[in-house]
């Protein structure tokens, strides 16, 4: 036995000694526990995604999947606008032609609320489906995620799952039904991630449910439907991958999170920053920072526009497990409260301010005010965007960020700040109070915030350029 205690130590040791010991992966804080008394931070990490395929025309393979599945009864679920475009055609006839018995719900609601998503779950509660299929954008997904969890779970109370603290944030602990994600946008990742976002309207802030047991089965990725994106949808999306990729890479490191779970079930979807979800997000920065211009400015360059839809999965394997933080907490109540705004290119009957552009707006600011925290990687992030780095110190990381992404915003023609948009310095205390509660992704940021600093930042974001 003490043979044995005394191998196990020295394993621990040769571990140690070959781990990195940069400021995110050293392993100073990551041991496991019992090992550290009176331990508070986390000291694992664990990976989730959907199985992924990818290739130009795979979605005509989704009545074969779901008949491998043994699946009898399906919802098919998109929103009004796809509902007569190709992408859900070609999944009708591929449902068809497999002999796939289906219902299409196709009222979900661009940018989703807590009406939109009981609406939708309401109808999969009285289809008793054994399988469903998503077909558009995050939206879609997200409210096909939320559809099939409180279907399989029909006592449940809608507060219940949704994450604290607006709701109970319940872990799932009961089998939910195979979900086929397909994308037509290049933006929320959302067919890797067990993440649901939505408008909470009594409160008029975005929120989430966040738990790997609603992430799709499968997604099928096919750079075809990219080609039905009008140029301000494949911005706003591309701006999506952007902050994603960038938010993820510069959160707090997993090893640093709070509170350490006391049941691997308890463990967040969105952890902290750590090595694995560092490679995706760095390599979806390096699309984004090649392809983006090329798949806005010309809808018929499929390599970019492909590159750009596989970006957004690469992505969302980072930030589905690392998480995302201020500039995502901050987007959220510039979503809920927009007032007149109707973005060009989305045919939508209500105001809108796209997420990927509510979220990029902010970067700027926000990236100025994190870099102080591991610094490095803002810098390498401006590199990659095209800053010259070569003589730049540490202590200019953040504004050398922040320069190269309003040349990429004004390269892209973005609205000059959230002023330009209709808001204004008197609306940053409800912008604010919008953000409190977006605690699952504020608490992520490398640096904390105060309200004030909350405040100075959406002061900072009325004017980019």
């Amino acid at each position: 036995m003490a043979a044995a205690r005394a191998r196990v130590a020295h394993l621990l040791k040769q571990l140690r000694l070959a781990a990195c010991q940069c400021p995110t992966h050293s392993y100073t804080y990551s041991q496991a526990p019992g090992l550290s008394p009176g331990k508070t931070t986390d000291y694992a990490f664990e990976m989730a995604i959907s199985n992924i395929r990818y290739g130009a025309g795979v979605t005509k393979e989704v009545g074969m999947d779901l008949q491998n599945m043994g699946a009898k009864n399906v919802c098919l679920m998109t929103d009004k606008n796809l509902s007569q475009l190709p992408p859900v055609r070609i999944v009708m006839d591929s449902l068809v032609k497999n002999g796939i018995n289906f219902k299409v719900y196709d009222n979900v609601r661009v940018e989703p609320t807590d009406r939109s998503f009981m609406e939708a779950i309401e109808f999969a509660k009285k289809g008793a489906f054994d399988a469903y299929v998503a077909v558009g954008g995050g939206s879609t997904i997200d409210t096909c995620k939320a559809a099939n969890l409180y279907a399989a779970s029909p006592h449940s109370d809608f507060l219940d799952y949704v994450s604290a603290p607006v709701g109970k944030g319940k872990p799932v602990s009961v089998p939910l039904k195979p979900l086929i994600a397909v994308p037509t946008t290049s933006g929320t990742g959302s067919e890797t991630t067990g993440v649901a976002i939505f408008d909470y309207e009594p409160l008029k802030v975005k929120i989430g449910i966040g738990s790997r047991a609603i992430k799709p089965t499968l997604g099928l990725i096919d750079p075809l439907h990219t080609l039905h994106m009008p140029d301000r949808v494949v911005a706003n999306s591309g701006f999506d991958v952007l902050c994603h990729a960038l938010e993820s890479y510069t959160a707090l490191p997993y090893h640093m999170r709070s509170p350490c779970p006391s049941n691997p079930i308890s463990r967040p979807a969105y952890q902290g920053s750590n090595p694995i979800s560092d490679i995706w997000a760095v390599h979806a920065l390096r699309i984004v920072a090649k392809y983006l211009k090329r798949a806005v400015r010309n809808p018929d360059d499929l390599e970019a526009r492909s590159s750009m839809h596989l970006a957004s999965a690469f992505a969302g394997i980072g930030f589905g497990n690392a998480g995302v933080h201020l500039c995502h907490g901050m987007s959220y109540p510039i979503s809920g409260l927009v007032k007149t705004y109707k973005a060009k290119d989305y045919n939508v009957d209500h105001p809108l301010v796209p997420h990927g552009l509510s979220v990029v707006l902010t970067s700027p600011a926000v990236f100025t005010f994190t870099a102080q925290m591991f610094p490095e990687r803002h810098l390498e992030t401006a590199e990659i965007l095209g800053a010259d780095t070569r003589t730049a110190r540490m202590a200019d990381a953040g504004p050398v960020l922040a320069d190269a992404l309003r040349k990429l915003l004004l390269d892209l023609d973005v609205d000059d700040g959230l002023a330009a948009i209709g808001y204004s310095k008197a609306d940053i205390p409800a912008l604010v109070k919008g953000t409190l509660p977006q605690e699952r992704v504020t608490k992520l940021a490398p640096r904390p915030q105060s309200e004030e600093d909350l405040s100075a930042l959406f002061e900072a974001s009325m004017k980019l350029y």
